[in-house]
C-alpha cells in the first residue's frame, strides 16, 4: 500500500494539525501567565509549545518524504478543542487534560500505521505520544504546586534559582524579590521533581 492511499496518511495530517493548535494554544496560555508575572511557568509552556513545533516538524516531513512529488492538499475531518480560557490554574489542567487526549490519538495512530505496514510511521508516532505524556504529567504537577500554593514553598530545603541574574539561594521557600537583581518571584525557577525536568 502506498502512503497516500492509506489511513496512516490522514493520520499524520490530523497529527500535524494538533501539534500546530496545540503550539498556538500553549503560545496563548504562555501569554497569559508572563502577562501575570509567572515568568518561570512562561517559560516552562514555552519550551513545551517549541517542543510541540518540532512535533509538527516531524509529521509535516513525514508527509512530505511520501511518494508525491508535491502534497496540495489533504483533506481529513478532525476536531480540535478549544477549552482553554483565561483562568491561569484552570489552564494547567486543561492543557494536562489535552495532552492525554493527544496520547490516546497517538496509540491509535500508532496502531494504524503497524496494521497498514508503516514502521517508521508507527514509531514516531510513538515517539511523540511517550512525549505528550510527560507533557501532561508537567502540566498536572504545575497545576498541583499552584492549587496548593506550593510553586514557591517546599517541605524541604531547595535550590531557588534566579534566571535573570543567576542567584541561587538554598531555603524552603522563595524570596519574594531576588535579593540581587530585584527580579519578582514569578521569575524564580519552579521546582520540579527530578523525572519531570527538561
Amino acid at each position: 500500500m502506498k502512503l497516500k492511499d492509506s489511513q496512516t496518511y490522514q493520520n499524520l495530517a490530523k497529527a500535524y494539525v494538533a501539534e500546530c493548535s496545540a503550539r498556538a494554544r500553549y503560545e496563548f496560555c504562555e501569554y497569559g501567565f508572563r502577562y501575570n508575572g509567572y515568568e518561570a511557568i512562561a517559560t516552562l509552556i514555552d519550551k513545551i509549545a517549541y517542543q510541540e513545533f518540532n512535533h509538527a516538524r516531524m509529521l509535516y516531513m513525514k508527509i512530505q518524504d511520501s511518494e508525491m512529488k508535491q502534497v496540495d492538499n489533504i483533506d481529513f475531518c478532525s476536531s480540535l478543542p478549544f477549552k482553554e480560557k483565561w483562568d491561569l490554574l484552570n489552564n494547567l489542567k486543561l492543557l494536562s487534560e489535552d495532552e492525554l487526549d493527544e496520547a490516546k490519538a497517538y496509540l491509535e495512530f500508532s496502531k494504524v500505521a503497524e496494521e497498514e505496514g508503516f514502521e517508521e510511521v508507527a514509531k514516531l508516532f510513538t515517539m511523540i505520544r511517550e512525549v505528550e505524556i510527560r507533557h501532561a504529567k508537567v502540566f498536572q504537577e504545575l497545576y498541583s504546586q499552584m492549587k496548593d500554593k506550593k510553586l514557591y514553598k517546599k517541605a524541604k530545603e531547595v535550590a531557588w534559582v534566579c534566571p535573570a541574574c543567576g542567584y541561587v539561594s538554598f531555603d524552603k521557600e522563595a524570596w519574594q524579590e531576588c535579593p540581587l537583581c530585584q527580579a519578582k518571584q514569578g521569575y524564580c525557577e519552579v521546582v520540579l521533581p527530578a523525572d519531570l525536568y527538561f
